[in-house]
């Protein structure tokens, strides 16, 4: 088995082999792969390590790691909470995204393959989060007015599913990439009175297909990416947008994804440098 890692900010992941397929979804900086077919010279099918969602990427956006390094960068690294921050290699600088993975971080520099990097954000490691409504709050949050993109999972341009799933990927919960595959997780809440923060309200189509997905903030309120990342009203019977005064979505059902009842903690962050006082987690 081939692997590869994610090397640049974001790579598009194609339903085809041609450049003007479909992005069905997308890697973040750090994320891993792994390598199922070549086409050509210019194309991989791969399958993403977190969510084993397949699609082709060009060769030359990944870079080829052993298994070896697979197994090392996927057991040891932390992810950035930054909205975007440089990320500083020896001869140039490069933006990553919120959710983008820092292999081997320890605090400051970080190395892939033969490359260093320095990184001075906020970042948390997967051994210290403790996932919590309020801290699935803070990080939807941050995406607010994120444009909406098919396929996207970075504040640069986002979907609905790909929105929650790195939401909660940073809070350590495993989310499928597709909301007829995500609906099928977590406990099924049988009224909205009864939903609580962090929950996941799940909409259908005219056809029945389940196609949508927001997350439930307090106060009858959703956060979802419905033409950009955005804030709106549920009740019992979808998502009710004040601005034309009309439902867009059609609720289908709520399902609880969080083991715990939300509470105020947050996870440690990585302090920047010694030197530095700890920021506060979220801003």
């Amino acid at each position: 088995m081939k692997y590869g890692i994610c090397p640049i900010s974001v790579v598009p992941v194609r339903s085809s082999a041609v450049v003007t397929s479909e992005i069905y979804t997308q890697l973040l900086f750090g994320e891993l792969v792994e390598i199922l077919e070549k086409k050509g010279k210019h194309w991989l099918k791969i399958r993403c390590q977190w969510d084993n969602a397949i699609g082709w990427i060009e060769a030359n956006q990944i870079n080829s790691i052993t298994p070896s390094e697979f197994q090392i960068y996927q057991n040891n690294f932390a992810y950035s909470l930054e909205l975007m921050q440089p990320i500083m290699a020896d001869d140039y600088l490069m933006p990553i995204t919120i959710g983008a993975r820092l292999p081997n971080f320890d605090g400051l520099q970080l190395k892939i393959g033969e490359k260093n990097y320095r990184f001075s954000g906020q970042a948390v490691y997967p051994n210290d989060i403790r996932p919590t409504a309020t801290m699935i709050q803070k990080l939807a949050q941050k995406y607010l007015y994120a444009p909406y993109l098919h396929g996207g999972r970075s504040p640069f341009g986002v979907d609905s599913t790909g929105f929650v799933q790195v939401v909660y990927q940073m809070a350590g919960i495993r989310l499928a990439r597709e909301a007829a595959q995500q609906v099928m997780q977590g406990e099924a809440i049988d009224f909205v009175d009864q939903a609580q923060s962090g929950d996941l309200a799940f909409f259908e189509n005219r056809a029945g297909r389940v196609t949508h997905v927001g997350i439930i903030l307090p106060e009858n309120q959703i956060i979802h990416a419905y033409g950009r990342v955005r804030i709106d009203r549920l009740d019992h019977y979808g998502i009710f947008d004040e601005s034309p005064g009309k439902y867009t979505h059609k609720l289908r059902v709520i399902r609880r994804v969080l083991e715990q009842s939300p509470t105020t903690e947050t996870p440690p962050i990585v302090e920047e440098n010694v030197q530095h006082k700890q920021a506060e987690l979220f801003k």
